[in-house]
Parts: C-alpha cells; sequence; structure tokens
C-alpha cells in the first residue's frame, strides 16, 4: 500500500537548513560596491576658448579608493590623458575607447552632442573603474576619479 501525498515541507525540514537574515543583510550596504556616475557638464569660456567639464561622482567602499564618496570635475582631454597612461601603465588590461571628437566646431557644443559625450565618458570611466585589475593596481585611476588636484602630466611622469 502507498503513502498519502505529503507536502514537500513536511518531508524535508527546510528550517533548519536556511537561517534568518537580517534587516542589515538584506538591506545593508554590500561587502564591496562601486557606484560612478558622470553628470553635470558645464561649458566654460567663450569664443575660441571655450570647453565643458563633467562632474564625476563616486561613491565606494572598496579598500583602494582613499574616499568613500567624492566629486570632481573633468574635461574631456583628462579623460584621454587617462586613457593614454592606462595603456602605457598595463598590457594585461584592454582599455575601451573613448567616444569620438565632435570634429564640427559650430555642433560642439550643443545639448545633444554634450548629453552623447557624457554618456560615453560615463561608460569608459564604468567599466575602467570597474576593472579589478585597474581597481588595486593603478593609482592614476583612483587619483583621477577622486582627486581634485589631479594633473596628467604629473601622473603620466
Amino acid at each position: 500500500m502507498s503513502k498519502p501525498f505529503q507536502a514537500i515541507g513536511d518531508v524535508i525540514n527546510t528550517s533548519s537548513r536556511h537561517k534568518q537574515q537580517s534587516f542589515q543583510e538584506i538591506y545593508g550596504e554590500p561587502e564591496n560596491f562601486l557606484e560612478i556616475e558622470v553628470r553635470n557638464p558645464q561649458t566654460h569660456g567663450y569664443g575660441s576658448g571655450l570647453y565643458t567639464d563633467y562632474e564625476i561622482v563616486c561613491r565606494t567602499n572598496i579598500p583602494a579608493f582613499k574616499k568613500r564618496s567624492s566629486r570632481v570635475r573633468r574635461r574631456y582631454s583628462d579623460f584621454v590623458a587617462l586613457r593614454r597612461i592606462l595603456e602605457h601603465e598595463t598590457t594585461r588590461v584592454i582599455i575601451p575607447p573613448l567616444p569620438g571628437k565632435i570634429l564640427l566646431s559650430s555642433n560642439r557644443f550643443n545639448d545633444v552632442n554634450i548629453e552623447q559625450r557624457r554618456q560615453g565618458l560615463e561608460k569608459f570611466i564604468s567599466v575602467v573603474s570597474g576593472h579589478p585589475l585597474l581597481q588595486t593596481g593603478s593609482k592614476t585611476l583612483i587619483d583621477f576619479i577622486q582627486s581634485e588636484h589631479w594633473d596628467a602630466r604629473a601622473a603620466y611622469y
């Protein structure tokens, strides 16, 4: 004679296997996190001296970073210098491309082009800063993201 049907919970004691998670474990800060944004583009100067810079906002608890949160401003040319330095520092990591230069100077500072560049710079810095070898092995990357006084010439030499 066969046994009557039993619910799986009655057959297997699941309560002893799974520890009840605390509120902190469910909603607390993850063990390692890195949030990075490129935002708030601002155009400065006038005439042929116009340029746009971008705010880089970083929040992290990764030990390689000196600060848990930071805000710095960088120009496109700073990103170009960072990419060149990172390529020089390591041959083990492929550094992704930056968004391209805007060739028509009359359209260079319109909102659409600035937003497209901002998105491309955010993608670039997110990929680069998220790479474990660069996080732990590149002081230049950390300084670029967190130091208000970052200088490409000083970092390169």
